[in-house]
């Protein structure tokens, strides 16, 4: 055998920690290099965790790396993805895979052209509470699902997160950044959605920050922040939507199903474990895998652990962040670059795909047109469920 792929990671921002935790950890890929906008951050990370620390340009011009990691904000993932590509690299992508349509299918049709492969977060899918939904819902444990609803509620980043100003500019809101989770699971349980349509609002056009080190800093909200809707997918399945970051506190399930013989509601997707309950009939839950509550975090501990992590400090230990860092839930991501790692030598589809995330980008940007004003918005995208997980422990 020879040696492990090399992983090359474009853009050195907090969302790196969690990848570079995973891909250390691994003994099929080798961290090769890091580059980001400024070297200081590409370093840092270099030195935290291996690799070198070197320019785009010098990184996919490396014959050692096999495999790029696209971290950058959400606008260039298009233009560093067609990078990746020409440079003859597979690719994996941070969500969302881009900010058009368009751009989505111009990826996927260079790397058809080209003989490679892309992947594209989320992965949390891949995790076991939402295999066990899969699964479950598989073996019919409550029949065929004919509805449901998806609920994810906050009051958003500028409280706790550093630089939340990209959340709220395009490419961003709790469609662009927290959906893909959602709308993946879904995908992976129920299959392709057809059609769509959506009622979008925001609270206020300017929000102000009081994460520490910005207090009083404003930013401009350019894309709806509270957004109802309604999925229809092929399967028939009519399930409700609400995705908020106008929210102070609610006691909705992230996921429910309702089939015709019985509910089942499946764990945060945001989260690659927890427990999934089932109740045939009206009878009582049965529960499926870890039900110790997750950790809840205000917006004070939350400020305080992303402080930490910026200035490159493991806030539930005081020692700098690195590649002997304790993994938590958040630190798994990255199981869908290894998942593609694991496809290219296997001749098979990755579970995280581009196509899967292409479709998934075709459904939130039709619920936000549709929260514009478009109506009912058909998908013209189709996709199929990924392969189950079968076996596989995340934690």
């Amino acid at each position: 055998m020879g040696d492990p792929p090399g992983i090359g990671v474009i853009g050195c921002g907090m969302v790196s920690h969690a990848y570079l935790g995973t891909v250390v950890r691994s003994p099929d890929v080798v961290l090769k290099a890091l580059s980001s906008r400024t070297m200081e951050s590409a370093a840092a990370q270099a030195a935290r965790y291996g690799g070198e620390a070197m320019t785009t340009e010098a990184l996919l011009a490396d014959p050692g790396i096999q495999f790029v990691v696209n971290l950058a904000p959400p606008t260039v993932h298009h233009a560093i993805g067609r990078q990746v590509l020409e440079a003859g690299k597979h690719l994996y992508s941070e969500k969302p895979f881009a900010i058009s349509l368009d751009e989505a299918e111009d990826l996927l049709a260079l790397a058809e052209a080209k003989g490679l492969l892309i992947g594209c977060a989320p992965d949390t899918f891949l995790g076991e509470g939402h295999q066990t939904a899969r699964r479950l819902l598989d073996d019919g444990a409550i029949g065929r699902v004919v509805g449901g609803s998806i609920a994810m509620a906050s009051r958003g980043m500028e409280s706790w997160h550093p630089d939340p100003a990209f959340f709220y500019a395009r490419g961003g809101g709790p469609l662009l950044d927290i959906g893909p989770y959602y709308l993946t699971q879904l995908v992976n349980l129920l299959g392709p959605v057809a059609e769509v349509t959506a009622i979008g609002t925001r609270a206020r056009d300017i929000r102000t920050i009081t994460a520490p080190g910005r207090e009083g800093e404003t930013i401009a909200v350019d894309v709806p922040t509270n957004v109802n809707g309604a999925l229809l997918f092929e399967s028939g399945a009519n399930i409700a939507l609400t995705l908020s970051w106008d929210v102070w506190k609610h006691v909705r399930a992230p996921i429910e199903l309702y089939g015709d013989n019985g509910t089942l509601l499946n764990p945060d997707p945001n989260q690659f474990g927890g427990a999934v309950k089932v109740s045939v009939g009206d009878g009582d839950w049965s529960v499926t895998g870890d039900a110790t509550p997750a950790q809840k975090f205000d917006t004070a501990i939350l400020a305080k652990f992303m402080a930490a992590m910026k200035q490159g400090i493991d806030l539930r230990t005081g020692r700098p962040l690195g590649r002997d860092t304790a993994l938590n839930a958040g630190d798994r991501r990255g199981l869908g670059l290894l998942d593609l790692v694991a496809a290219v030598a296997e001749g098979r589809a990755p579970r995280a795909s581009g196509r899967l995330a292409t479709h998934v980008l075709d459904v939130l940007l039709a619920l936000e047109s549709s929260a514009l004003g478009a109506g009912r918005v058909a998908i013209r995208s189709r996709v199929e469920r990924p392969a189950s997980v079968t076996g596989r422990k995340t934690a």
